[in-house]
């Protein structure tokens, strides 16, 4: 018979998935247990590997196996575009849309005091270094339509107008309050080709 300190173990840290409650983190643990023992063990040898492989590319702060990310290190991207977007999830959703071929800079979240994070924990700083750095053109802001979001690209903004660089916002398509995660490839070509000046 399973610890039942164990049990309790793994649904507190299945909880810690988004979306997670306790209700889900039981089944997932009691199914992982019963049923799927060898899934488990697959799940745990990924999230080792991911863990002991994956840190941030040094230009664009996606997450990368190498110091510069596929994207960061392809002589093919149009190296004069940076999109700033709040998470990987984000990149990955504008990726496969299809619908750009610049570079990016991944905040890792957005402004929220109520959660400790501020400019410094998005690394704005190294935003500002490669727009300082003379190469771009334009900087287009694709921060989530959210209260956080928004108020995340107003900061941004903020700091990048002095720098003379073209700044641009998403535009129409994206409904206030969604993520970029969920949009669909359409919804998200009409928001890139309809950007606007800030």
């Amino acid at each position: 018979m399973a610890d039942p300190r164990a049990v309790e173990a793994l649904k507190t840290a299945l909880r810690r998935l988004p979306g997670v409650g306790p209700k889900s983190a039981q089944r997932m643990a009691f199914h992982l247990l019963e049923r799927d023992r060898d899934g488990a063990a697959q799940i745990q040898e990924a999230i080792r590997l991911a863990l002991s492989g994956v840190a941030h590319c040094s230009v664009c702060n996606n997450f990368s196996e190498t110091e510069k990310c596929p994207i960061c290190a392809s002589a093919k991207r149009d190296a004069a575009r940076l999109c700033v977007v709040e998470t990987p999830a984000d990149l990955e959703a504008i990726e496969q849309a299809g619908v750009y071929q610049g570079v990016y800079f991944v905040l890792m979240g957005r402004l929220s005091p109520l959660d400790n994070i501020g400019p410094a924990e998005l690394g704005v700083e190294r935003l500002l270094e490669r727009v300082k750095g003379g190469a771009l053109g334009e900087v287009i802001l694709a921060t989530n339509l959210t209260v956080e979001g928004q108020a995340t690209a107003d900061f941004l903004l903020d700091l990048l107008q002095p720098s003379g660089v073209r700044v641009t916002r998403l535009a129409r398509g994206m409904p206030m309050g969604g993520e970029l995660e969920y949009m669909d490839a359409g919804t998200l070509n009409q928001a890139f080709s309809e950007r606007r000046e800030v």
